[in-house]
């Protein structure tokens, strides 16, 4: 140190002995940590101190004699499934299964290894806002990094990722004994049927497994939910006290008079019901339900509690749709093993956003935020997490979970061989309600195309009329205008007003070329600003058009992957906007499918055609304010008189990290909502 003294901290206090009397040799590195033995007058180096702790016990030793790999345990005989297409046909209706879940998600999962990839943004209604029934899942949204801490390239750094996960009792983490180490080691925590059947008959020392059932009684309506809650509490203590260490959650016995509890529910409620007590880390918390199938579901009961889950649904229905000649050019086994590839590789992909790499640090981490869940439910069942806008309670999850089971075992057999179509991710006539249907298209483009301003008002009603279907939160706003109107001397003209407008960030290439340059010229014409969305821009638009059009774009998007970024690119532009993260797919970076990276495309993108174009995460070289503050200051450097603008998304937390974006001296900060949209993205992140 500067004094030539070295301070040490000891048990009788702060010592200050003079550097002199200590032989060190070897240089000392910045942060390296340092210990002094005062009896031996000597120091203990940072790699002699790891190498001690290392040494302590025989590790290595402990997880050779008491951790199982599941694969090791012994195979137990699972009994052929006999296809019954009406029974599974009852117990999808059960969960709420559409012809879309098979079409979109469950067939291509199990052929292309990755979450499905679609397009556009979400127009349907928020979950608490349809008038349908919804699974309790939808009801939350996923948390991601912004600024404060770097996600994840699960692709480029796929080597620091990690499925690997275990279940079983924890032990003391400050005396380490040698059951400390007897877990049972999953590759993945989507289980196989064949995986579960082992788990359902454990019985080793330390590791004993019982099943508890998450059902409630049609008979009791409503009120028979939070009935069946209790008592899945009152077994799971009991069970820990008779010595069980893996508790699993199971469905499997629904019938006519049995009511699937919402697995989210049932695993959330039973977990942070453990934590209370004091119990959680005494038991595995594994899920046996033929409810979820998307990686946003699975991802949620990871988040919640769950270690390892079952979907035995899914696996029905994909060996239905193999026998029905649904899904053809794959065996059975080979389904089930892309499809939980497909999973396994979408919660890694999900967690990462967080910066997150191993599923082990994302189970329990609850990163995500409710939308629509009243506070009751919220503080019992799924503690400490954010939810801004309450909602439906206890008695609607059950309704909800009602109408599904009512609909399987009706006495009138309404289109009984058929799944409802769906219509979520795409409109049906006779599914989810959607803002952007043929009618509104249909009127949009008629007034277009006729000029005609008596139809274009005929769709802005279709779009901004909300008291038949209601679809955003935005939507249930007024303008609160006072009683006295003023002097319209006092208000800007419209020419003025227009100015201030700004067309969504739309790239080249996720939109036409004459699209993206007639919203240019457009916006232009009316003094407002287009916005080129991270694909670049031919530098032909730079000049003037004979009858003095431009096609312009007056702000230009600088995105993580820099698609088309020049320094002929940014000067040219009014305002400079970094895509920190975008509401369409929040946590994602651009994405465009090589079919549509035509050559004069990836011309302008300086990219290859008819390769795959993904942006890395939100900003892979920002790492920190700091780093942003850095870009901010090169983009001012790089355009004087543009206005530097950051683009955010609304979640939990974001006035924060806006109010870190404004000091770092941006001139704008731009609050994206969720329903952007999209040249492409995974369907769990739109």
């Amino acid at each position: 140190t500067t004094d030539n003294l070295i301070i040490l901290a000891s048990e009788t206090g702060v010592m200050n002995i003079p550097a002199r009397r200590i032989a060190y040799k070897g240089r000392l590195k910045p942060g390296r940590m340092l210990l002094i033995n005062t009896e031996e007058g000597r120091i203990i180096s940072d790699e002699e101190i790891k190498d001690k702790i290392a040494s302590e016990f025989p590790y290595h030793q402990w997880l050779k004699d008491n951790m199982i790999s599941l694969e090791d345990l012994p195979k137990v005989h699972l009994k052929e499934t006999e296809y019954n297409h009406e029974k599974i046909l009852q117990r999808q209706k059960v969960f709420g299964y559409t012809f879309e879940d098979q079409r979109i998600f469950l067939g291509p999962m199990s052929k292309i290894g990755r979450d499905p990839v679609g397009s556009m943004g979400n127009d349907a209604p928020l979950a608490v806002l349809s008038n349908r029934p919804h699974l309790l899942y939808n009801y939350f949204q996923q948390l991601f990094a912004q600024v404060t801490n770097p996600p994840l390239d699960p692709l480029k750094e796929e080597i620091i990722t990690s499925a690997d996960t275990s279940i079983g009792p924890e032990q003391n983490l400050l005396k380490p004994i040698p059951e400390s180490c007897r877990q049972i080691r999953l590759k993945t925590p989507i289980l196989s049927d064949e995986e579960m059947e082992k788990l359902h008959y454990l019985d080793r020392p330390g590791l004993k497994a019982i099943t508890l059932p998450i059902l409630f009684e049609v008979n009791e309506n409503e009120s028979g939910i939070e009935k069946a809650m209790v008592e899945l509490f009152e077994k799971a203590d009991q069970a820990i006290k008779d010595g069980y260490t893996i508790l699993i959650l199971s469905d499997r016995d629904i019938d006519k008079g049995h009511v699937p509890i919402p697995a989210l529910l049932a695993v959330s409620g039973l977990h942070h019901h453990l934590i209370r007590s004091g119990s959680r880390t005494k038991i595995g918390l594994v899920l046996e339900s033929g409810e979820p199938r998307e990686v946003h579901h699975f991802c949620l009961l990871l988040s919640y509690g769950a270690q390892a889950v079952n979907p035995y649904m899914t696996f029905e229905s994909l060996g239905d749709m193999i026998q029905s000649g649904k899904l053809t050019k794959i065996e059975y086994r080979n389904a089930v093993s892309g499809y939980i590839k497909s999973v396994t590789k979408g919660i890694i992909k999900v967690m990462a956003k967080m910066g997150i790499s191993t599923i082990k640090s994302y189970k329990g981490a609850q990163i995500f935020e409710a939308i629509g869940i009243n506070k009751e439910v919220i503080d019992k069942y799924f503690s400490r997490t954010d939810s801004r806008v309450e909602g439906i309670g206890l008695e609607i999850i059950a309704k909800e979970a009602l109408m599904r089971h009512h609909e399987a075992f009706s006495e009138i057999k309404i289109n009984a061989h058929t799944l409802d179509e769906g219509g979520h991710y795409q409109w049906r006539q006779d599914g989810e309600y959607h803002l952007f249907n043929p009618m509104s298209i249909h009127k949009l483009q008629l007034a277009a195309s006729t000029n005609d301003y008596d139809i274009y008002k005929e769709y802005a009603g279709l779009i901004n009329n909300r008291s038949k279907h209601l679809t955003t939160l935005r939507g249930l706003l007024d303008f609160n205008f006072k009683n006295k109107s003023i002097p319209i001397d006092e208000v800007e003209s419209v020419e003025e007003i227009c100015k201030r407008f700004k067309s969504g960030a739309m790239s080249y290439g996720a939109i036409s070329k004459e699209a993206h340059e007639a919203l240019a010229i457009a916006m232009n014409r009316i003094g407002a600003k287009s916005n080129t969305g991270e694909g670049g821009e031919d530098p032909s638009r730079y000049e003037l058009e004979l009858n003095g059009d431009s096609k312009n774009s007056a702000i230009k998007q600088v995105a993580s992957a820099r698609f088309g970024v020049t320094s002929n690119y940014l000067v040219h532009a009014q305002e400079l906007q970094i895509k920190m993260a975008q509401g369409s797919k929040p946590g994602e970076g651009g994405e465009l499918p090589g079919r549509k990276a035509y050559p004069w495309i990836a011309k302008v993108r300086h990219s290859t055609p008819g390769v795959e174009l993904i942006s890395p995460p939100p900003h892979h070289d920002i790492y920190s304010i700091e780093d942003l503050a850095q870009l901010i200051h090169d983009l001012k450097n790089s355009n004087r008189s543009a206005r530097i603008n950051v683009k955010l998304v609304s979640e939990v937390g974001v006035g924060t990290i806006a109010a870190g974006v404004a000091k770092a001296r941006a001139d704008v900060v731009l609050i994206s909502g969720h329903d952007g949209g999209t040249g492409a993205s995974p369907y769990t992140s739109i």
